[in-house]
């Protein structure tokens, strides 16, 4: 795979210039201080991975679940002409189903792009190795699908764009299996160019073809131009598609997904949140579906943090709060996980800018990569509810063992190593008797 790497930290210039101006449950944590000797590193340069493939070959290929046993297969061709088809099989080369899809195209001023391609398979074994090509020619694909009970390991990245740190983020998270990737926004920081979103459809496909990718959109999938492009999410919406109609919503911005007995929130910062609004009525209602019996564990993802104790983007995320927080708190949602912020930072359990025992975990993870550098500036002193913050790039795990426990951890992404900087272990809020019992007094962490 051939790359292309900027001379300097600024957007790569793909499209004319004139264009470009236009535009009681407990939390037991082991937390472990930066280093003296450890230096924060600058942003790098963009990466833009170039096209080496035939016009009928796929490229930039990833996968996402679709229900309880279906795989989505996403591609771009530049023939036209090429099927949506998957080919695939549990057996190398040997491919006994296929199943077709559709395809579109789209315009953005002068782009156009490839044929994208969206092909549903299945029903699919859980835990099974499955092996595909698409469009009927090679190279070929595997993946492997998630189990449908515990335990399951997540990866999540925010922020992740198409630089060498996140190049360096990917190869990290690569040397260590897990199940499913969930990226809470800020893809490509294409930013109108739309080059760029095929450079990181390549960037990322020997990742998102192996394990299903779950995403949801940031301020940088927007890509919103007065009159022509009025409503965004143009690139976004054609090259990402999530299952938002299984879900029951009406909208790509946010949906929802079951995976190994836990239920996963998409929620759209970016789209109305207001409690009249679609999105805040579909969230209701798909919280009130929940059996926690048979799913014990809620985690919510966005873009913009509701809790932030560092500079950048602050207050950002407080209507969407003031919107939708107790909706999530009398759900019992187990953990948020934000983006945004270029920076770690991790939270107690907090509802309404107080810890409560039976409030959600709030992360901030919004540090895979990004052309923009890191948020260095944190408010001092820290607020009693934020327990531990860093400016460097990273990803994170988080391991559900079973109903009751999970284990989180934040991995610094420090050149060659991986370091684990934060972990925590987690009890499930649906395993709490103090939490399930409406009308408890709740004690401060």
């Amino acid at each position: 795979m051939k790359t292309w790497r900027s001379s300097s930290n600024g957007v790569i210039f793909l499209v004319p210039v004139f264009f470009s101006f236009i535009l009681v449950p407990q939390l037991v944590f082991r937390s472990y201080a930066s280093p003296p000797e450890y230096t924060r590193h600058p942003p790098r340069s963009i990466i833009f991975t170039e096209h080496n493939r035939s016009n009928s070959q796929p490229q930039q290929v990833h996968i996402s679940l679709v229900g309880k046993d279906h795989m989505r297969i996403s591609w771009v061709t530049d023939d036209t002409k090429a099927p949506s088809i998957v080919e695939y099989g549990e057996t190398s080369g040997k491919y006994n189903s296929l199943a077709t899809g559709n395809h579109l195209r789209y315009e953005y001023f002068f782009y156009k792009s490839g044929e994208i391609h969206h092909v549903k398979i299945g029903p699919l074994q859980p835990s099974t190795t499955y092996y595909y090509r698409c469009s009927g020619v090679e190279p070929e694909f595997s993946f492997r699908t998630p189990p449908t009970n515990f335990p399951i390991e997540f990866v999540i990245v925010g922020d992740l764009g198409q630089t060498e740190w996140t190049a360096s983020t990917l190869e990290h998270v690569g040397q260590e299996d897990y199940d499913v990737f969930l990226l809470p926004g800020d893809l490509s920081y294409a930013d109108t160019q739309q080059p760029l979103w095929d450079s990181f459809g390549r960037l990322v496909e020997p990742y998102a073809s192996k394990r299903p990718w779950m995403v949801t959109e940031g301020n940088h999938e927007v890509e919103s131009f007065p009159i022509i492009y009025p409503k965004g999410f143009k690139a976004y919406n054609a090259r990402w598609l999530m299952p938002y109609e299984e879900s029951g919503s009406t909208s790509n911005l946010y949906y929802s997904f079951d995976v190994a007995r836990t239920h996963i929130i998409m929620l759209g910062s970016y789209t109305d949140y207001k409690k009249e609004s679609e999105q805040y009525l579909w969230l209701q209602a798909d919280l009130a579906k929940i059996d926690r019996l048979k799913t014990p564990w809620i985690f919510v993802l966005l873009h913009a943090p509701w809790y932030n104790s560092n500079d950048a983007h602050k207050g950002e995320g407080e209507a969407m709060r003031k919107a939708m927080e107790e909706l999530l708190y009398n759900a019992r949602v187990d953990v948020i996980f934000a983006g945004h912020v270029h920076a770690y930072e991790r939270f107690t359990r907090v509802y309404n800018n107080t810890a409560d025992p039976c409030g959600p975990v709030h992360i901030t993870i919004g540090d895979g990569g990004n052309r923009e550098g890191l948020a260095m500036k944190f408010e001092n002193p820290a607020p009693s509810i934020s327990m531990y913050r860093e400016p460097s790039f990273g990803h994170g795990r988080l391991r559900v063992m079973d109903e009751r426990t999970a284990h989180w951890a934040w991995h610094r992404n420090n050149e060659s190593d991986s370091i684990v900087a934060d972990e925590l272990s987690l009890q499930s809020l649906s395993t709490s008797k103090v939490c399930t019992q409406k009308g408890e007094s709740h004690d401060e962490l």
